[in-house]
């Protein structure tokens, strides 16, 4: 069975992240008073209801109602699971998730994953010892590699022949259906089973966490396919993952852009001249989970594509599959290589200088879109016009509302001479559901309970009061909460509020936690005070209610010896 990740991890997790920082990133926020604010990125507003707290950890829209902590918005806006969110939020801090707790929620996939790195250790060692990597390393040193790069990307050697990695990691059935499961092994017609990747420069491709998850392999020699990828497995996902992330995230900590090329080698080339920010796709086209993998780690991608007609034709499906994500503070632009160069082949021309000046005067995504589409027209004619206006309008449609939108609106009038109507966002792709709006509850008329829950989670401090004695017998909905709320803070005197909601196992008592860490308390005075005095009335009330209940039961004179005791220490109490 998959373990957890550890609580005490999230919760440490939790209070190194600044929640602010995160959340500007993808929405900009401005401050207001104690708290930052911004338009909800979850539902259409034109007043800012979207409040995140610094001390709180915590966000909350008060026209939708959505609220969460740094993991939840994560998941909520960058559509992430929740390992993943965690895998995002531990890379950001350089934590290192517990290996020896299975990060999977699902499926146990270690094996796979301690598999792939044992063969990658595989690959190394037979490009430095194998009798024949005589020729892969040449090839290396042909293009310009030194040690340092080979080691930090990893490269290896898979040798000739058809049962290398079989024999050595498929000694019985059950290890053979895990090299299957991990697709190093693959089957002919005839059914015999064989090595996957021979005679091939091997590049591990590594996620996020820097687990290997697959390899790309190029072929020595003559023959086809000249590159191969592993196959998909339950681990790899060749449209969700990208060449050379990890490394150019340990690179830098903070990725000013990230520049997306064609090939392994493109990536690995630049490296060796000091550009570390260069990523590729997995012989795939750019996915919109690439885009958004990209985005989450710098504000600026620039794709690299040759210059020819299918150069072109790539960097134009990667233009649409950008649109519906260009939110406000997100760059798209388009570097197009002279004929016959590569991202290789022009650094070592020009040198490392002159090409990341290229990089930094990419073509901008306004410019790549205008000027295709008015390829495709007569500019000097009327008509012309307004056939840029009706190939325009449905590529405009795609982009998010905001101000990019609103100038690529008005850049387009331009051009034509006369306002285009653009059909709104909503129409233009599905919107996710905005959650159920909250109900709004004032100060004065929060049960006590609530209340004292949320004083307990807006202000942990209060934990430390000393409480009235006998508080944990007060027979209310609620009260179960309250203690472990009070118990998990006294353990954790540090703890804040976004970590005490997600510690939270139940789904539908986290969402009630998490709208009473951001209710309106309206707290004038101290809140432990206001913690004891409603605990105090809670039992109080108790008390009457109890004593009541014993004096209708029965009278004094039929009182027995037990009921006349307990009713003297109600009256005491009261």
């Amino acid at each position: 069975m998959a373990g957890k990740i550890p609580q005490h991890f999230i919760d440490e997790l939790l209070s190194r992240t600044d929640i602010v920082e995160l959340i500007n990133q993808r929405v900009p926020l401005k401050r207001a008073g104690r708290e930052y604010q911004a338009c909800c990125p979850f539902h259409d507003e034109k007043t800012p209801s979207f409040t995140v707290s610094p001390s709180k950890q915590f966000y909350h829209c008060f026209g939708c109602g959505a609220h969460g902590t740094a993991l939840g918005f994560l998941m909520e806006y960058d559509r992430l699971s929740f390992p993943e969110a965690v895998e995002e939020l531990a890379a950001r801090q350089g934590m290192q998730i517990p290996r020896e707790i299975s990060f999977e929620q699902g499926p146990d996939h270690r094996p796979i994953y301690e598999l792939l790195e044992q063969v990658s250790h595989f690959y190394r060692e037979q490009l430095r010892e194998h009798p024949a990597s005589g020729r892969a390393r040449d090839y290396l040193r042909q293009r310009g590699l030194n040690e340092e790069i080979i080691e930090a990307y990893r490269l290896g050697f898979a040798p000739p022949g058809w049962d290398n990695v079989l024999a050595r990691f498929g000694r019985d059935d059950k290890a053979r259906q895990l090299l299957d499961q991990a697709g190093l092994i693959t089957r002919n017609d005839a059914g015999k089973t064989y090595d996957r990747l021979r005679e091939r420069i091997i590049f591990p491709i590594h996620d996020g966490r820097g687990r290997v998850i697959g390899f790309g392999g190029r072929l020595l020699g003559e023959g086809t396919p000249k590159y191969l990828n592993s196959p998909e497995t339950p681990v790899f996902h060749k449209g969700r993952e990208l060449y050379g992330l990890y490394q150019a995230r340990q690179a830098h900590r903070e990725l000013e852009r990230i520049l997306v090329v064609e090939g392994y080698m493109d990536v690995v080339a630049l490296a060796q001249f000091g550009i570390r920010n260069a990523v590729a796709t997995l012989g795939t086209a750019t996915t919109a989970e690439h885009l958004n993998k990209l985005y989450r780690a710098s504000n600026e991608v620039v794709f690299c594509f040759d210059g020819d007609r299918a150069g072109r034709k790539a960097a134009w499906k990667a233009l649409e599959t950008a649109l519906p994500l260009m939110k406000d503070g997100r760059q798209a632009r388009f570097l197009f290589l002279p004929e016959g160069e590569d991202p290789d082949t022009l650094v070592r021309k020009i040198g490392q200088q002159a090409f990341l000046e290229e990089v930094r005067q990419a073509q901008p995504l306004s410019e790549f879109l205008f000027a295709r589409l008015e390829s495709q027209t007569d500019m000097d004619s009327i008509d012309g016009r307004a056939r840029l206006g009706e190939l325009a309008r449905p590529l405009l449609a795609k982009l998010p509302a905001g101000t990019f939108r609103r100038m690529m609106e008005q850049a387009l009038a331009q051009r034509v001479g006369v306002a285009v109507e653009v059909p709104p966002p909503d129409t233009a792709a599905p919107r996710r559901p905005a959650p159920r709006r909250a109900r709004h509850q004032t100060p004065g008329t929060m049960p006590p309970m609530r209340r004292a829950i949320a004083l307990l989670l807006q202000y942990p401090e209060a934990a430390q009061a000393e409480l009235p004695p006998g508080w944990e017998a007060i027979e209310q909905p609620g009260i179960e909460v309250l203690h472990d709320l009070l118990t998990r803070i006294r353990n954790q005197p540090a703890t804040h509020s976004a970590a005490l909601v997600e510690a939270t196992a139940d789904e539908r008592l986290r969402g009630h936690l998490a709208q009473l860490a951001v209710a309106e308390l309206a707290v004038q005075d101290d809140a432990a005070d206001q913690l004891c005095g409603i605990l105090s009335r809670l039992l109080e009330k108790q008390h009457a209610e109890q004593r009541n209940a014993l004096l209708k039961s029965t009278s004094l004179s039929t009182m027995s010896d037990e009921e006349k005791q307990r009713l003297r220490e109600l009256y005491r109490r009261s």
